[in-house]
């Protein structure tokens, strides 16, 4: 009796992992190949220590018993309740930098080594050197804007 507990909670518990990995965290494969691994050693054992009549008989059961699972589980709409329902709109904010302008003038915050914050019209951005070192404090202007990186220059005074 024992055996035949042991042989079905290994395989019922394969079954509920799989089920798991299918609805609730696919692509993880952990939880899937635990349960197929699970599912795997129960009709083993069932082959090993009681014939293989009875290793069929629990083979054959154990798939008829997933696909009529599957099939239940996805006709009834069972699942739905625990899905999400919302799509993620987040995106990044490509307006940020629409009120900057090549030229525009500005001073450096911190020192840029090449990286550093700079200030355009009272709003601070992370802005970029062309590689040179520009001291914190120093007049910069606005050499190029590409995607989210503005390059700056020194304001070179003649």
């Amino acid at each position: 009796m024992g055996d035949w507990l042991s042989i079905v909670l290994l395989i019922l518990v394969g079954l509920i992992l799989i089920y798991l990995e299918l609805l609730f965290v696919p692509g993880t494969t952990i939880l899937g190949l635990i349960g197929l691994g699970l599912c795997v050693v129960g009709i083993y054992f069932t082959y090993e220590n009681h014939g293989g009549s009875a290793g069929n008989y629990v083979l054959a059961g154990t798939a008829v018993v997933s696909i009529i699972g599957l099939i239940f589980s996805f006709r009834a709409k069972t699942w739905n309740r625990f899905s999400l329902k919302t799509t993620n709109t987040g995106k990044f904010n490509d307006d940020v930098y629409n009120d900057l302008t090549i030229e525009m003038r500005g001073a450096a915050l911190s020192d840029l080594k090449p990286i550093g914050k700079g200030e355009f019209n009272g709003k601070s951005y992370e802005v970029r050197s062309r590689g040179e070192h520009i001291a914190s404090g120093s007049q910069i202007k606005i050499a190029k804007v590409t995607g989210s990186t503005i390059i700056v220059e020194t304001i070179t005074t003649e």
